[in-house]
């Protein structure tokens, strides 16, 4: 029978409903995934062998869950993707506060309804989506928010005293009855009002101003929080940490390889609104070095983490850096160039928390060390280590490169060069292209340019060149020509 037909509670009990709890539920629909090999939570990269078997337990389990990780480490979306595990429908008595399930009607109004008309008590249909409710911890939140108060409007309207538990006005939770509850940053809540879910937790008794209300709530609680030793906010109190079923650590990427496909799933419609603007494989690489350089960098406070979103913001940025360029000189297409990083500044110095030290060094001199730190890692899986002192007869792949500028003495590369003048001028670099000959013979003519930057700026790093910024682009040196030219 569909449900369209399925409007009273006599047609529900002929159509052979089954009512279970919301735990329950998600078990059974988490097994049936599980046995067809179908993964519940789509687009959750780098998880699969730590964060998501965790969650799966604690789902089989009927926990409550705490996921304990820094910013930007997917704790909200894979609560949100819970109700993937939902049915689609439930029923439930039409016009309830708190979603009462016909088989188990626990508020007083739903009591009242099915008691007066039985089986034609009328049915309405809850779909899963909107069956997820969520409250960030703030510390203005209060019990009358989240639990419920007495509404003197309600109890004027219906002429009640408030002794009189029909006014009563029913808070978030109770309203989430049979559906998922998330608080984010549980920690940030005040300790009196996580107090007020002790008995939610564990018995399922609401108390709401001194009225004995007993609702045995069926929700499933997911709680978000940083860990304690981040937060300078507070804490979880240990009682409510004690009846949380089951506490799982999310952590960020473990390799490039899972951060670039975290990042290229969340800027996919960036890329199709720029496909005029072509991204070398390296290009995206030293992007999601930048987060691994920061996660390690003493100037940045590791307690606050480094988020994902980063990288997602950078790249966003870099692709509108290329994009702004190409539009100013008159060109459809482009490509990507190492002297755009410039433009994802804005997106690393708002993502990063400094210690002391970094705030003294500052922020963007911190951003743009981040980015040459990147450049030099990413240099080093590619091309021999570049030593600082060589011996006379030991043969150095640079030599000839340092050489080059030492006779010239003049290279830029400037921002508004169109895509040919960039090219004509890193072509004159002889010696840059026989080294990416010998080492790097199967890179394509289009990110060969990008790879000689790469180089240079590794060079420029292991004091072999100088490289500073001449405003509008980057001027590269040998070290000591000068000096030696002006004798």
């Amino acid at each position: 029978m569909k449900i369209e037909k399925i409007k009273t509670f006599g047609d529900l009990k002929k159509a052979g409903y089954e009512s279970k709890s919301i735990k329950e539920e998600l078990r059974r629909n988490l097994l049936q995934k599980i046995m067809k090999k179908e993964t519940p939570f789509v687009g959750i990269h780098g998880y699969e062998l730590t964060v998501i078997p965790e969650l799966e337990r604690a789902i089989l389990s009927k926990h409550n869950i705490n996921l304990l990780g820094l910013r930007g480490q997917a704790k909200t979306r894979l609560a949100r993707q819970m109700v993937g595990l939902l049915d689609e429908y439930i029923p439930v008595v039409e016009g309830s506060e708190i979603n009462d399930d016909p088989f188990n009607p626990i508020s007083r109004y739903a009591k009242n309804l099915m008691q007066e008309k039985g089986d034609d008590t009328p049915i309405s249909w809850l779909h899963r989506n909107d069956r997820f409710s969520e409250k960030l911890a703030t510390p203005d939140v209060t019990v009358a928010d989240i639990i419920g108060d007495v509404d003197p409007i309600k109890a004027a309207n219906l002429k009640l005293t408030y002794a009189d538990d029909r006014v009563i006005h029913f808070g978030m939770i109770p309203r989430s009855n049979r559906c998922i509850f998330v608080i984010n940053e549980l920690p940030d809540l005040q300790p009196r009002i996580q107090v007020a879910l002790f008995n939610i937790l564990q018995e399922g008794d609401v108390q709401i101003r001194g009225f004995a209300v007993r609702l045995p709530l069926d929700i499933q609680f997911v709680f978000t929080a940083n860990p304690e030793d981040y937060t300078n906010r507070g804490s979880i109190v240990t009682p409510l940490k004690d009846r949380i079923g089951s506490q799982i650590l999310t952590h960020y990427p473990e390799d490039i390889e899972t951060a670039r496909t975290i990042t290229e799933q969340e800027t996919a419609e960036a890329i199709k609104a720029k496909e005029n603007v072509y991204v070398p494989d390296l290009a995206k690489d030293i992007l999601e070095q930048i987060s691994f350089e920061a996660r390690e960098n003493d100037f940045i406070d590791a307690k606050s983490g480094v988020s994902a979103r980063l990288s997602i913001t950078a790249f966003e940025n870099l692709l509108s850096t290329a994009e702004r360029r190409a539009l100013h000189n008159g060109e459809e297409n482009t490509s990507v160039r190492l002297g755009d990083f410039v433009g994802i500044i804005p997106s690393i110095t708002g993502k990063i928390e400094l210690v002391y030290e970094g705030e003294q060094e500052g922020v963007s001199q911190v951003a743009q060390q981040l980015i040459a730190d990147a450049v030099d890692t990413i240099f080093k899986n590619k091309f021999p280590k570049i030593e600082k002192l060589t011996k006379e007869n030991d043969p150095d792949p640079y030599t000839e490169i340092v050489a080059w500028f030492f006779e010239e003495n003049d290279f830029e590369l400037l921002d508004s060069y169109s895509d040919e003048e960039y090219k004509n001028e890193l072509d004159r670099i002889i010696p840059l292209q026989q080294l990416i000959e010998k080492y790097q013979p199967e890179t394509s003519k289009n990110d060969s340019y990008f790879l000689k930057e790469v180089v240079l700026w590794a060079l420029a790093e292991n004091k072999k060149l100088s490289k500073f910024s001449v405003g509008n682009g980057l001027h590269f040196k040998d070290l000591y020509g000068s000096y030696i030219s002006k004798l």
